[in-house]
């Protein structure tokens, strides 16, 4: 079976800039996206502005990809909590995530065979959060969301 899958911690905003999110942590941001920007059809234009730390580095589980993202936040939760609070309270819709997004049949992704013994592919479809995670998540308030997609061309449409 074909995975894609990546992970991004982000602070997101209506009002509040990803490049003024980067100054108060000084911390620059692997993506962004700004509220409103244009895009070409058919794709949706941002709702909000959004600051991220990515992980999309093939052939680690999701566990793993996080823990690249969280380790390189840990220096600053205390920024990103403060952050994460100040935002939440503009309009109710603005703070913190963990995004995990899995695409399973996308052919463009890497082959991942749970039954070829031969190889020694990780198993890439069992994760899970460890401690020092959720007790990040915790801090900053963030929350967790886990997007899963068939890309199974029957499936892709729907």
């Amino acid at each position: 079976m074909h995975v894609n899958q990546y992970a991004y911690f982000a602070l997101f905003s209506r009002s509040t800039s990803a490049a003024e999110m980067a100054a108060v942590l000084g911390l620059e941001p692997d993506e962004i996206t700004v509220r409103g920007s244009r895009r070409t059809a058919p794709n949706a234009i941002p709702a909000d502005h959004c600051w991220k730390i990515v992980c999309r580095e093939p052939g680690l589980r999701v566990d793993e990809q996080v823990a690249r993202i969280i380790e390189r936040l840990a220096p600053h939760t205390a920024a990103i909590a403060a952050l994460a609070r100040s935002l939440d309270t503009e309009n109710g819709r603005s703070g913190a995530v963990l995004e995990v997004v899995r695409c399973f049949n996308d052919r463009g992704a890497e082959q991942h065979d749970p039954s070829d013994a031969t190889t020694e592919a990780p198993n890439l479809f069992g994760w899970h959060l460890s401690r020092e995670v959720l007790d990040f998540l915790q801090a900053t308030g963030a929350a967790l969301d886990v997007d899963e997609y068939d890309m199974t061309p029957d499936h892709a449409e729907d």
